[in-house]
């Protein structure tokens, strides 16, 4: 199913400001259930985490900087 830009500007937000701040709690919460590993362990293990949480939305993220290309002009364009 492909998504329309609004369609994804709008996940990409709900991902952004939404989900990402939930996975980052989880795995904070998570990481610090265990001891505390070597400094370079846990660096190692932030910044897996740190990509890993973009993998499933990069069809979602793919194009959203782009210009509109369906045409519809946003509200700010509407202005000037």
């Amino acid at each position: 199913m492909k998504l329309s830009y609004r369609a994804k500007r709008a996940c990409a937000l709900l991902v952004l400001f939404v989900l990402l701040p939930i996975y980052i709690v989880g795995a904070v919460t998570l990481i610090g259930m265990f001891d505390r590993p070597h400094i370079l362990i846990e660096v190692g293990i932030y910044a897996a985490t740190g990509i890993l949480w973009a993998l499933p939305f990069r069809a979602v993220f793919r194009g959203i900087g782009k210009k509109d290309p369906e045409g519809h002009s946003q509200p700010s364009d509407q202005t000037k």
